[in-house]
């Protein structure tokens, strides 16, 4: 008697990260990343904060094989501040790791291997929006009273406001 065969819930469609995960194992592996979990969890490793201003880029082993050097890129600014957090990042990133894997952390401010690889993803802060003072919100209402449509007497409104205040920081 013939065995069913096993039916499949996916119907021919494979997971990217499935398809992928062999090939981004040895571009990793090519780098000297032997867990790829610090490179795809990076922030989670070592923090947000450090995650924005830092981003791994290599793993090289000595002679001796005892312990690993870890090379950080950072910008120019950002450089001493990591360069203080270097006994920090080495102890997350051998937890990562399950065991003294690196010994040694190098920052460097520029790319390796040239400028195309291994640049650092640059966040922007988020935008603040000052509120206004209450007496320029009132002097940009009164200015707009008039006009019957209620969309453009919040625009003019907003624009008033935002010309009283810029004409007020002018004058200080």
């Amino acid at each position: 008697m013939k065995e069913p065969r096993p039916t499949s819930t996916t119907r021919g469609f494979s997971r990217a990260a499935t398809l992928m995960q062999g090939k981004v194992r040895k571009a990793s592996e090519d780098r000297g990343f032997a867990v790829t979990r610090l490179l795809t969890h990076w922030a989670e490793v070592v923090g947000q904060a450090t995650a924005q201003i830092a981003t791994p880029v290599n793993v090289s082993y000595g002679k001796g094989g005892m312990g690993a050097t870890l090379t950080l890129l950072t910008t120019g600014a950002q450089a001493p501040m990591l360069e203080m957090q270097k006994e920090q990042i080495r102890e997350k990133v051998n937890a990562c790791y399950g065991y003294r894997a690196i010994s040694r952390v190098r920052i460097t401010q520029t790319a390796p291997t040239g400028f195309a690889e291994g640049r650092v993803a640059f966040g922007h802060a988020p935008k603040v929006r000052k509120t206004p003072d209450p007496a320029v919100q009132m002097a940009a209402k009164a200015l707009s009273e008039t006009v019957e449509n209620e969309k453009l007497r919040a625009a003019l409104t907003a624009l008033g406001a935002n010309v009283l205040t810029k004409q007020n920081s002018h004058q200080r």
